[in-house]
């Protein structure tokens, strides 16, 4: 399970996504009301609240579908299509690890929300070391964290991936009260440090991170693998 990473113009490393959520920080737009964006940029079923919970188990949530069974799920490339002209994807990793195959949306309206994405793909390790190898070019995002960009071969491989997990940071604050009513109740409440806690909808997939410091941070994976994103929270929290 990977650490969440400070973020500025890329900074989300994901995996499943735990741990330092309160580390990412959020570049606002430069114009308007930061709650809410131009109107008619995506249907109001893709608010970040709107979990269609399908027959099968799985979810979709902004129009994107995460399965249990990879061949079940939207692709990195399902991702490029809605936001062709704010894509960016490359594997992302921290020193001592293996990398992790993501897309990044530094705009992304979902109804009238607006926030940052980030999209994990599901990639076997030997496939990340092999875009690592033949990367078109290596950069850093901070001091110690890499960023390869892809080929041009690999990026036409690695629009095939399917989706693993979703990461949003919204641009409009979240408090308590406002999560509650958009989300309901949470199953449970896990709290990591004094002012960071974490609410689980283990039926959704879904995972809140409020933090009276910093941003919000929802993810959301298939309620089937959920246990993932839940169980390293449960083991900071023990050692706190």
């Amino acid at each position: 399970m990977k650490h969440l990473h400070g973020m500025k113009k890329w900074g989300l490393i994901t995996g499943l996504l735990v741990a330092s959520l309160a580390a990412a920080t959020f570049i606002a737009l430069d114009h308007g009301d930061p709650k809410v964006s131009k109107p008619n940029q995506a249907p109001m079923n893709e608010l970040p609240w709107h979990i269609d919970q399908l027959p099968s188990g799985d979810t979709q949530v902004f129009g994107l579908r995460l399965a249990a069974q990879p061949e079940a799920a939207s692709t990195l490339g399902d991702v490029q299509r809605r936001w062709a002209s704010d894509f960016q994807m490359a594997v992302v990793a921290a020193p001592g690890e293996n990398g992790t195959l993501e897309a990044y949306v530094e705009s992304a309206t979902m109804g009238f929300i607006i926030g940052k994405l980030v999209v994990t793909a599901q990639v076997s390790p030997q496939v990340i070391l092999g875009f690592r190898e033949r990367a078109a070019k290596v950069g850093y995002m901070n001091s110690s964290t890499r960023k390869y960009s892809l080929n041009p071969t690999d990026q036409a491989l690695a629009l095939r991936s399917p989706i693993l997990a979703l990461a949003f940071i919204p641009q409009a604050n979240l408090d308590d009260d406002i999560v509650k009513a958009r989300f309901g109740v949470p199953a449970e409440r896990v709290r990591s440090n004094a002012h960071t806690e974490h609410w689980l909808y283990p039926d959704k997939g879904l995972g809140i991170t409020l933090d009276s410091e910093g941003k919000e941070l929802l993810q959301y994976v298939a309620p089937a693998q959920f246990t993932q994103l839940r169980e390293p929270l449960r083991q900071t929290a023990k050692t706190q």
